[in-house]
């Protein structure tokens, strides 16, 4: 559905701010993520301090746990993208899996098992994690055989987060009556991110050197992403430059201050607020429904619950209190 405009004659600053693209690469190191593909061996802990220790950076962590032995799509959170971590723990995973059984399983039996662990079951997590150990239910989307060969299945498993693969393995194993081993574990994704958007540990150390050694870049700024593609499957309004500036100082969203926004958002709602030129501003949660805002001169609409944008990017608009 199309976006409802409310001032199509509204203009940005052109001298304050910047599309988030053309951010240099520290400023992406500020609030920005990388997409790795783990390999496997280290844990993800190990890799996120890697990097960074790599950069020279406070704080940089990782956005979902791989085990050692796992490899796959890791989300590494720089700077003020960190506060998104748990945003990212919540997304959807997909797994290719190999599974190694004792014996052959009968095709048929195989099938039927793998279809009744598909939709919503109890997934505890193994005795190695470091999870407390507790029943909890998960959603398994997808569980699909991809080829079976030598006593071995390799699988992709579409899964809602946290989604112990070891457990599904285990359980596979007592429904079938024999021992089943998790061999090897691949994230093909999580949320909207896949392997094609990923880079290895060594890619990153080349760009590293490149930006470093030679003054070249080019090839980080394609590896650091800003913090703004993390937040794209979220509903959004656009905002003018002084609600921006009001915004990032923790202030309401009034009605006012809004370019566009997009239908249908219920009350309630988490949504991103944007600048004119992109740039994420924060998330606010709704008070009214998006639909009603056209019909409304003034008031809140919304009110912030995380602000990403660096206070006074946008200048003042308003009269401090004596």
């Amino acid at each position: 559905m199309s976006r409802i405009i409310l001032d199509s004659e509204a203009k940005t600053d052109d001298d304050i701010g910047k599309i988030p693209d053309m951010r240099t690469v520290e400023e992406r190191l500020e609030s920005g993520f990388i997409l790795l593909d783990k390999a496997a061996g280290p844990s993800s802990h190990q890799v996120a301090s890697w990097a960074r220790d790599m950069f020279g950076l406070e704080r940089l962590g990782h956005g979902g746990t791989l085990d050692p032995f796992a490899t796959g799509v890791l989300p590494l959170m720089a700077g003020k993208s960190m506060k998104l971590t748990k945003k990212i723990l919540t997304h959807d995973k997909t797994y290719i899996c190999v599974f190694r059984f004792a014996s052959e399983p009968d095709s048929k039996m195989l099938e039927e098992v793998m279809s009744n662990m598909t939709g919503r079951v109890f997934n505890v997590p193994p005795e190695i994690s470091a999870v407390k150990i507790q029943v909890r239910s998960r959603r398994i989307f997808k569980f699909e055989k991809i080829d079976f060969k030598n006593n071995q299945m390799v699988a992709r498993v579409q899964c809602e987060a946290g989604t112990y693969i070891r457990t599904m393995a285990r359980d596979m194993g007592l429904l079938l009556n024999m021992k089943v081993e998790l061999k090897e574990l691949r994230r093909e994704t999580s949320g909207i991110f896949t392997l094609d958007d990923c880079v290895t540990l060594q890619q990153l150390a080349d760009a590293y050197w490149l930006w470093k050694e030679l003054s070249q870049p080019e090839a980080l700024l394609r590896i650091i992403h800003p913090i703004e593609k993390l937040l794209l499957d979220y509903p959004s309004v656009t905002v003018k430059d002084s609600a921006a500036a009001a915004l990032s100082h923790g202030a309401p969203l009034l009605r006012p201050g809004i370019v566009s926004i997009d239908p249908a958002i219920s009350d309630g709602r988490d949504i991103v607020v944007n600048t004119m030129k992109g740039e994420t501003v924060g998330i606010v949660n709704m008070i009214v429904t998006s639909d009603s805002v056209k019909d409304m001169e003034s008031g809140e609409i919304a009110r912030p619950s995380m602000v990403l944008l660096n206070q006074d990017l946008y200048p003042r608009r308003w009269k401090k209190s004596e």
